[in-house]
């Protein structure tokens, strides 16, 4: 009996097992197919087809990851054509592929995610960097490289570094590259930064010389000499050249590659001299890959597999880590009891008569659970962390800031999204708390085009015949600052010359032209003014320009040359001294208080001394004489009579002590009124202004108007403006009860101004704010500071 019970649940244990293992072979199949589309002949595509082959194979290798499954991957050539893409992948779909690996192109990514979107089978592009490319619009597109988002923000911050204002961008005009520039002008624009000219160049490889030269030529006729390109290797390769031709890397340019350049020097090197010649200075970026065991041994491995004929670049690292990161969602995916099946779509079984055959393509059945899980990855490859944030971007983007030199390269620094540009690996700051303050931000020296250390000015005056376009307040008062001569284009006053002074002092011409600003009949509002820096309409403002805070967020000023600030101007009367003047220095009340304590310590001293002192005995008459003379003589300190009693003499000394302080803070004040030319106003200043209900005058235009009403509270309906010293001093005269004001705010140079000629008025209080007069210049600020 208990053989037979043995023998019973030895083939109900081999059953169960059996059948646990049958579920598990059934959902782990044998082979998995994925695909793989980029552009073979570049030098992306050929990094790329060794690493994916090499991936496959470790992944193959590795009994830990797949248990047993085998990836097996097919390889098309895109040739960077979104119509071969769009047939390559169409091709892909009838031979039940689960992921792609790729696209290496824009225009391809654009066209086959929604091959990808429509059958559910993600697609892993390792060097597609558009940034236009959203997961909200292509759900199964993931980038595992980093996105132009973040490669922009490193030049937009570079630039910044070096305080270059404008930027001129040359892109491949293909999808990829009108994003990428469109991603830099809004980086640049969140620095104050802007670009100033961009042009595209056709994405045939074949453009020929003659396009490249007459666009270089254009570009050579700007102001700005900071020049980013943006194109792919070919196209790059012959701008350089055209401009080496042109004379456009030497002295003063600067000129920053997106990372194609990177990836050529990495993958070609030694690249030929003559080419080599033509780069000399140019800055680069690279994807930042941190340094490890793995990484060095992989590049070993890797020289043995070319023989030294081929680099490795940072696209190829992705490449590879794009495979294991598929292979580790595959592995996740089938733990989870993932099925690959297949269906077909209705949508496309309705054109089933067609030609194309189009209903041999199906839907892989759970290719959104594959998804999640490609998303859900978090592992550690020759790149880094390979983790994907909510938008979908992978962590710590980071990159190499290089510079072209001799017959190589050197890095200078690195940026990292976390802390900006430094001299130190992005890893060793991931362990601090990020400081993005500019004393942090580092890199190391640069030889710029020309061989030369010294920063490039990033900018020169056009040479296609324009001046610079200076625009100036036409006032209608206080012309003694700036005025425009009336019938002429001609501008004098103070702030004209110390402009036209400090011009005279640059180290070169500067070709420029005035352009009035204003009616005529009023002052123009300041604000609006500078405004037409940002729009473009002038490229300086020259006159007497506050420098405030909602000013300088949007442009950027010379050093002060006129120290200014708000004042209070209230008009005051003048007290006349004459004969009753002694008694001024105390008030009504003062005086009866003064006199009422003299008779009553002159009664309380008679009170005390009285029955014991003859001095004030007698009859009653002679007694009252006697308190009121003792009283009044205590005053000079002339009374005869003595005190005799303890408390008679305390209250006497106490009396004497109060008597020397109302001597001497009388005769103080006496001696004032009598000396001193004596002021009164109503107004003491911006507190007692604040707190009243008056009206308050400003001069139009002024940035006075906001301050009052936006820092200080004071409501619109108390402001007035006035346009000229006139009106300043009209309005002060008749005063609010007859339709003037209580007092007039304005900036010091215009209150000193209008006191020069006016004498019944006078500042009260304190200066409250503290600013001053500059320039504002899009191109040679630093250098004009330097001159003023």
């Amino acid at each position: 009996m208990n053989a037979a019970w043995f023998i019973f649940l030895l083939f109900l244990h081999s059953g169960v097992f059996q059948m646990g293992y049958g579920r598990n072979a059934s959902t782990r199949p044998a082979v998995v197919n994925i695909g793989s589309i980029f552009a073979f002949d570049t030098i992306i595509g050929r990094v790329a087809k060794i690493a994916i082959d090499e991936a496959v194979k470790d992944v193959n290798s590795n009994l830990s990851i797949l248990r047993g499954t085998k990836l097996t991957v097919t390889m098309q050539n895109s040739n960077c054509s979104g119509f071969i893409g769009m047939v390559e992948a169409l091709q892909y779909m009838e031979t039940d592929v689960v992921a792609i690996i790729g696209p290496q192109c824009s225009v391809v990514a654009h066209i086959i995610s929604h091959v990808a979107n429509e059958l559910q089978v993600p697609l892993l592009s390792f060097a597609v960097t558009d940034p236009t490319l959203s997961s909200l619009q292509f759900p199964f597109f993931v980038r595992t490289t980093q996105s132009d988002l973040y490669q922009m923000t490193a030049v937009a911050e570079i630039v910044d570094y070096y305080g270059w204002k404008e930027v001129i961008a040359i892109f491949i005009d293909d999808d990829g590259g009108r994003n990428g520039v469109s991603a830099l002008n809004d980086k640049l624009a969140e620095r104050r930064c802007r670009i100033s000219y961009k042009v595209g160049i056709p994405p045939d490889s074949d453009v020929n010389r003659g396009a490249i030269m007459d666009t270089l030529v254009k570009v050579a006729l700007m102001q700005s000499r900071i020049i980013v390109l943006h194109v792919n290797q070919i196209i790059g390769f012959k701008v350089f050249s055209v401009a080496n031709y042109l004379g456009m890397m030497g002295n003063g340019y600067v000129w920053i590659a997106t990372d194609w350049l990177s990836s050529v020097l990495d993958s070609a090197s030694p690249l030929p001299s003559e080419t080599m010649d033509t780069i000399q200075g140019v800055l680069t970026l690279r994807q930042h890959t941190p340094d490890s065991d793995r990484k060095r041994a992989f590049f070993s491995r890797w020289n043995k597999i070319t023989g030294g004929s081929l680099g490795l670049n940072s696209y190829g690292l992705y490449a590879y880590d794009s495979v294991w990161l598929l292979a580790h969602a595959l592995d996740a995916f089938f733990n989870q009891g993932g099925v690959i099946s297949f269906s077909n779509d209705s949508r496309i079984r309705s054109v089933a008569g067609s030609t194309l055959h189009l209903e041999a393509m199906s839907i892989f059945d759970d290719g959104m659970i594959l998804l999640k899980n490609i998303l859900l990855s978090n592992f550690v490859g020759l790149t880094g962390p390979l983790k994907f944030k909510s938008d979908r971007s992978l962590v710590l983007p980071a990159y190499d800031i290089i510079n072209v030199l001799g017959t190589g390269f050197r890095r200078i620094g690195y940026w990292s999204n976390y802390s900006g540009l430094s001299t130190i690996s992005p890893e060793a700051l991931y362990t601090k708390p990020p400081n993005r303050s500019s004393a942090s931000q580092k890199l190391y020296s640069v030889i710029w085009p020309g061989e030369t250390l010294s920063k490039p000015r990033g900018w020169v005056f056009p040479n296609n015949g324009k001046q610079l376009r200076i625009g100036v307040p036409n006032r209608v008062s206080y012309r003694e600052f700036v005025s425009r001569v009336r019938g002429t284009d001609i501008f004098k006053g103070f702030c004209i010359d110390v402009f036209t002074a400090a011009v005279n002092l640059l180290p070169y011409a500067v070709p420029y032209k005035f352009i009035s600003f204003g009616d005529g009949r009023k002052n123009p509002t300041y604000m609006e003014l500078v405004n037409k820096i940002t729009t473009g309409d002038f490229d300086a403002v020259v006159g007497d320009i506050a420098i405030v805070t909602n000013r300088t967020k949007i442009v950027d000023f010379t050093q002060p040359y006129v120290s200014s600030g708000l004042l209070v101007v209230a008009p005051f009367k003048k007290h006349n001294t004459g004969a009753w003047a002694f008694l001024r220095p105390f008030s009504p009340r003062m005086w009866i208080v003064t006199g009422s304590f003299f008779l009553v310590v002159g009664i309380v001293v008679w009170i005390l001394e009285h029955r014991i002192n003859d001095d004030f005995r007698g009859p009653p008459k002679h007694q009252v004489i006697t308190v009121l003379w003792f009283s009044f003589s205590t005053l000079f300190f002339a009374h005869r009579e003595n005190t005799m009693s303890t408390l008679g003499r305390l209250v006497l000394i106490i009396w004497l002590f109060v008597v020397l302080i109302i001597n001497s803070s009388y005769t103080a004040s006496l001696t004032s009124i009598l000396t001193v030319q004596q002021l009164s106003s109503p107004i003491k200043g911006i507190e007692s202004l604040i707190t009243s209900d008056e009206p308050v005058g400003y001069q139009v235009g002024s940035f006075a108007e906001h301050y009052l009403t936006d820092e200080l509270n004071i409501s619109r309906s108390r402001l007035v403006a006035l346009g000229s010293p006139e009106e300043y001093a009209s309005a002060l005269k008749r005063g609010p009860e007859k339709g003037g004001v209580a007092a007039v705010v304005d900036e010091r140079p215009y209150i000193e101004v209008f006191l020069s000629s006016q004498c019944n008025f006078r500042i009260v209080g304190q200066e409250f704010t503290k600013s001053g007069w500059g320039f504002v210049s899009v191109y040679f600020l630093s250098y004009l500071s330097l001159s003023i």
